[in-house]
């Protein structure tokens, strides 16, 4: 498999330049890029001519980069070259992906990223996330972090990156940021979206971003019941309790939710907004725990189809199971909207430790 990039692509993006910010991108569907065998296992892949190759550790020198793989195009060795800390704001349609994360033997959005970036820039990287989404689940506003070359061209590497990952994954912009920057450490709140299709009748063209519900469902019900999950509370019941080793204490679920709307998206083909069947809910949070969002959303619509009063909420939160609450939604309808870095995170608060931008 090719992917149209030719020789020269890889040097460009290794120019001297300044710092770059470009916006841009287009989250859209599409097939993922390379095989699950292709991805990091031992080593990390690399495409050469076409394929992939694993490069041995053994290869590596001791500061992680390879022995005389990438040159600059004026001739120094990339292992000599210093490192800059990236900021990347990445869209992709998770549909045919394993989740965000890297996982062996899967095809992961992380994974594909990684391995492209490492390709066009012949240096392994270590990147980090705001977030881990689950299979099936799309980003629109997924942050990642990493050091690399600082010589780069910015605005290049990601027109490359676009060309070889569309249209399944785009980075949407491309900076630098500061030494103390951390993708996930530095994050103070994370915005989610989840889109229902709710007419009787499913619709083919929002089929991959959306929850075909074709019930008639009370928002005014859902926005109540959204109401009682503001604030600070342990979302036990909506969580998958995360595993943990023996005599090791459980992780607080504990989270402050800062919002929750439930509302009806516009569509011109359809009419306004009183009749529009399309219901998007945004829900805001300091952190999410896993499947959060989506038994929230299953449970916020038995309320709207009337098999749980609004004020049971407030019951199904003090309960502390997962059995208290509604099924999980989904994940075609959910999209990592945004990721905020702005004032401090609500647990240094607590603790007394400074933020980490």
């Amino acid at each position: 498999m090719t992917d149209g990039t030719q020789p020269s692509e890889q040097a460009s993006a290794m120019s001297e330049s300044n710092d770059s910010s470009v916006s841009g991108g287009l989250l859209a569907s599409g097939r993922a890029l390379v095989k699950p065998s292709e991805q990091r296992a031992s080593g990390s892949p690399r495409r050469v001519s076409g394929t992939f190759k694993k490069v041995d550790p053994s290869d590596r020198n001791r500061d992680g980069s390879d022995q005389g793989v990438a040159v600059h195009p004026r001739g120094v060795s990339l292992s000599s070259v210093g490192r800059r800390n990236v900021a990347l704001l990445v869209a992709y349609d998770g549909t045919d992906f394993h989740g965000f994360a890297e996982s062996n033997d899967v095809v992961t959005v992380m994974g594909v990223l990684r391995s492209t970036l490492e390709h066009i820039l012949q240096v392994p990287l270590d990147l980090t996330a705001a977030g881990r989404t689950d299979a099936g689940v799309h980003g629109w506003g997924q942050v990642v972090t990493g050091r690399f070359p600082e010589h780069l061209d910015l605005a290049r590497m990601q027109r490359s990156i676009n060309r070889m990952c569309a249209p399944s994954i785009a980075i949407r912009s491309a900076e630098w940021a500061p030494e103390s920057f951390d993708a996930r450490f530095s994050a103070t709140s994370r915005a989610y979206r989840y889109d229902i299709w709710g007419a009787p009748q499913p619709n083919p063209m929002l089929a991959r971003t959306s929850w075909h519900v074709p019930y008639e469902l009370d928002l005014d019900a859902m926005n109540i019941a959204s109401t009682h999950l503001l604030g600070e509370h342990d979302f036990a019941s909506f969580c998958r309790r995360p595993k943990v080793g023996e005599g090791s204490p459980e992780k607080s679920l504990v989270r402050i939710m800062q919002r929750v709307h439930w509302h009806r998206v516009p569509l011109e083909d359809v009419g306004g907004a009183d009749v529009s069947p399309l219901l998007r809910f945004e829900i805001a949070a300091s952190s999410f725990c896993h499947q959060m969002v989506r038994s929230v959303v299953g449970t916020l619509v038995e309320v709207g189809r009337g098999r749980r009063s609004s004020d049971s909420i407030i019951e199904t939160l003090g309960a502390l199971e997962r059995s208290a609450a509604g099924p999980v939604a989904p994940p075609t309808g959910l999209v990592l909207w945004h990721v905020s870095y702005e004032g401090e995170r609500w647990d240094q608060r607590r603790s007394g430790f400074p933020n980490t931008m």
